[in-house]
């Protein structure tokens, strides 16, 4: 129910309302609401009763996710974040946590003791 709340605030944000995600959420309102349900669809212009009407197919491929948070830490605190792709290997990360502006600000003028990198997670650099 929360995640419907959710949909349908950002579906008022928008400027104009398009019919197959309005349709698409009446359909997972009903089994939590029916008759609420059934009057929007009717409001939606359907004939016929909801019930009888075929629940959504899932798309699998929509629910991957492509990106991830990492945190880049300068002595074990929090610094940055950013998001990178989730296959992205260590070297890359490194590169990319050395060459942020707010991890710069910790590291000029130190020396760089360590780089710990976890794909998908956090780096952290070590500096005296």
């Amino acid at each position: 129910i929360s995640q419907l709340m959710i949909f349908n605030n950002e579906m008022m944000k928008m400027d104009k309302r398009y019919r197959e995600p309005c349709e698409t959420f009446v359909k997972l309102l009903q089994p939590f609401a029916p008759h609420i349900a059934e009057e929007m669809w009717s409001i939606l212009g359907q004939v016929g009763s909801l019930t009888n009407v075929a629940w959504p197919e899932a798309d699998a491929s929509k629910a991957v996710e492509n990106t991830v948070e990492v945190v880049f830490q300068v002595n074990g605190k929090l610094r940055a974040k950013a998001n990178v792709a989730k296959d992205m290997d260590k070297a890359a990360l490194e590169a990319l946590a050395m060459a942020n502006e707010r991890v710069q600000e910790f590291t000029n003028g130190k020396t760089v003791v360590k780089v710990i990198a976890v794909p998908g997670k956090l780096v952290n650099i070590v500096v005296k």
